[in-house]
């Protein structure tokens, strides 16, 4: 197939995170032989001009057999005015959390699900979330996760000593890492590791045990993950948890907010589930969480589902069904 890839987040210099798992999924429907053609924002400078400039690369892409766009505000919308192809459209979490909440994003979904072949969601809970939102997406939806790659964050011997927490997000109140940090410190033993940035870094700073990497490539997180013990993400809601499968492949347990995707894949023996409002539950779950095995093979084995070539060969039999002829007549 002709593949044509719209995405408002893409990995790139300026931004070796963003948008990783746009990539990988990408990477291995090409391994399938397709075509794939991109109109993609890899920076997050620009402001909302920038997606004028997604835009204008979407509509200078050849014709492809289908249109494949991750969130369905700007990057879908974008992709169902274009009208270029059959469309398929992955929600991530934002994008929904944003129907009705901004101005005008209802209205604007709404003509992206009718355009829509199939609108995919990464989790049983953001499905159920965009079928309450939008009751005309029922119908409309398939589960597929963002996958995980399991050969390249594999299983490895944790390090001696005390236990190492690492929590790799933005830094920022959805994500509660002061919450983390605070539950951290009634630990009194251990060194927590953020990894990304945020508003909230100045919060984070100067406190025992605690140390602030900032954001770094995707590519150095299997390393920081083999040095670690156990991942925390602990956010207010997690529609999936991409952070959570990478360091449950790596054979590291997890603690995870109870709101969202993660109770659909982190098993009691794989990690800790907590209220994300209660630093003491926090507490308590990190100290489970680092008593658990290590490395944690219920947690490795809980992602074999998820395995992103598992994944992308589920996207490409929707992307195929899609393109072809009897669904467009």
């Amino acid at each position: 197939m002709r593949i044509l890839l719209v995405s408002q987040m893409y990995p790139g210099p300026d931004a070796p995170d963003l948008g990783t798992f746009v990539a990988q999924v990408e990477q291995e429907l090409a391994t399938h032989g397709h075509e794939i053609e991109r109109a993609v924002l890899d920076t997050r400078a620009g402001g909302k001009l920038r997606y004028l400039t997604l835009a204008r690369r979407a509509l200078a892409a050849a014709r492809p057999d289908v249109v494949y766009a991750h969130f369905l505000v700007p990057s879908g919308l974008i992709a169902a005015v274009a009208g270029r192809a059959p469309l398929v459209v992955t929600a991530h979490g934002r994008d929904v959390r944003n129907i009705g909440a901004i101005p005008g994003v209802a209205v604007a979904t709404r003509l992206v699900v009718r355009r829509a072949t199939t609108v995919i969601c990464v989790s049983g809970y953001l499905r159920r979330e965009l079928e309450t939102k939008l009751p005309e997406a029922r119908g409309k939806i398939e589960v597929v996760s963002s996958g995980v790659d399991r050969d390249r964050f594999a299983v490895t011997e944790p390090p001696p000593g005390s236990p190492g927490f690492l929590c790799v997000g933005a830094l920022d109140e959805r994500k509660n890492v002061v919450r983390l940090a605070d539950a951290f410190a009634r630990l009194g033993e251990g060194t927590l590791t953020f990894v990304g940035d945020g508003p909230l870094r100045p919060q984070l700073e100067g406190r025992d045990g605690v140390r602030l990497l900032g954001r770094v490539p995707h590519d150095e997180v299997p390393r920081l993950l083999a040095e670690s013990r156990v991942l925390a993400q602990p956010s207010l809601v997690e529609p999936l948890g991409q952070a959570l499968l990478e360091a449950m492949a790596c054979g590291r347990s997890v603690v995870a907010t109870r709101i969202g995707g993660p109770p659909e894949f982190v098993p009691p023996a794989g990690g800790v589930l907590i209220d994300p409002l209660d630093v003491g539950d926090l507490a308590r779950g990190l100290e489970q969480a680092a008593a658990l095995p290590c490395p944690n093979s219920a947690a490795r084995e809980a992602t074999a589902e998820h395995d992103v070539r598992r994944q992308a060969e589920r996207i490409e039999a929707i992307l195929s069904r899609a393109a072809s002829p009897s669904q467009r007549a």
